[in-house]
């Protein structure tokens, strides 16, 4: 259980570092301007804390733990990548479907986006799951 809960801690701090530079940086003048009339001042903060913590369950129960069991890289890659995009898709996908006027270049970016942070983050997570055994 120790193990387990290491490896959660080392890939929740990877995923938080990468994805505040990607809002907090990158991504911040992207959203504003696409959808900047959506965009609270004043975020729900543990709804945000929630979204990573149970994205996080996810990713060590469907991607890390299976890929460092086979100890193979390359399927906890695929895995993440399939994971990242089928979870982005899910949020993205629904506002493209149900919100007026949600831009399409919005869905396309953070499904790429989310496609992307899930690989590197499980890239790190096996990386340090290799380590904590």
């Amino acid at each position: 259980m120790t193990y387990n809960i290491k490896l959660y801690i080392a890939t929740l701090l990877a995923f938080f570092a990468i994805d505040m530079v990607w809002l907090g940086v990158v991504a911040q003048p992207f959203y504003q301007s696409q959808i900047g009339w959506l965009l609270s001042p004043n975020p729900i903060w543990w709804a945000a804390i929630l979204f990573y913590l149970l994205f996080l369950v996810g990713v060590e129960v469907f991607i890390l733990l299976p890929g460092l069991k086979a100890d193979s890289f390359k399927s906890t890659l695929l895995h993440a990548a399939l994971f990242g995009a089928v979870t982005y898709a899910t949020y993205d996908l629904t506002n493209l479907a149900t919100v007026k006027d949600w831009p399409l270049i919005v869905t396309v970016v953070d499904m790429v986006w989310g496609t992307t942070v899930t690989v590197l983050i499980s890239a790190i997570g096996f990386w340090a799951g290799k380590r904590l055994k």
